[in-house]
């Protein structure tokens, strides 16, 4: 498995990994619109904010974003907020998000990051019990408030 940072020839293999999901069908668009070119434009421009794809025999096979945030608390450490992590529906099991949020929390350490933050849809029991496989805790309650 190889992990790097997205180009833009990936973002229809990275909008189809968030659409080949149970929420994601009802709030992803099915293929790449001016919208989705917007904001990958704005992550790539951004050095706080990395999207990264998992390469398997040259395939996309998932992805996921990271940002970093700084921040006065914890000290004035830098976290890491890792969202959007998807694996392509054949290969989920198989050990590709599991490898692909490792890779990202070493890359948060080796940064010198204070934590790793994620959140988690609180309907997605399996992706919960994921998280705390490896090693995340459900310590705060998360909020949203849609716009």
């Amino acid at each position: 498995m190889v992990f790097r940072t997205a180009v833009r020839a990936d973002l229809p293999a990275v909008v189809a990994l968030l659409a080949d999901d149970v929420l994601g069908r009802g709030r992803e668009a099915a293929v790449v619109d001016e919208a989705y070119e917007r904001a990958f434009a704005d992550i790539e421009a951004d050095p706080r904010n990395q999207l990264v794809v998992g390469e398997q025999d040259g395939e996309v096979v998932g992805c996921l974003q990271i940002t970093y945030i700084p921040g006065l608390g914890r000290h004035g450490a830098e976290r890491s907020l890792i969202e959007a992590v998807r694996v392509r529906s054949d290969r989920r099991g198989a050990g590709v998000g599991r490898a692909m949020v490792t890779w990202a929390v070493d890359q948060a350490r080796e940064r010198g990051c204070g934590l790793v933050q994620l959140t988690t849809d609180k309907r997605r029991a399996d992706a919960q019990r994921f998280y705390r496989g490896l090693g995340f805790v459900a310590s705060h309650e998360g909020m949203k408030l849609p716009l």
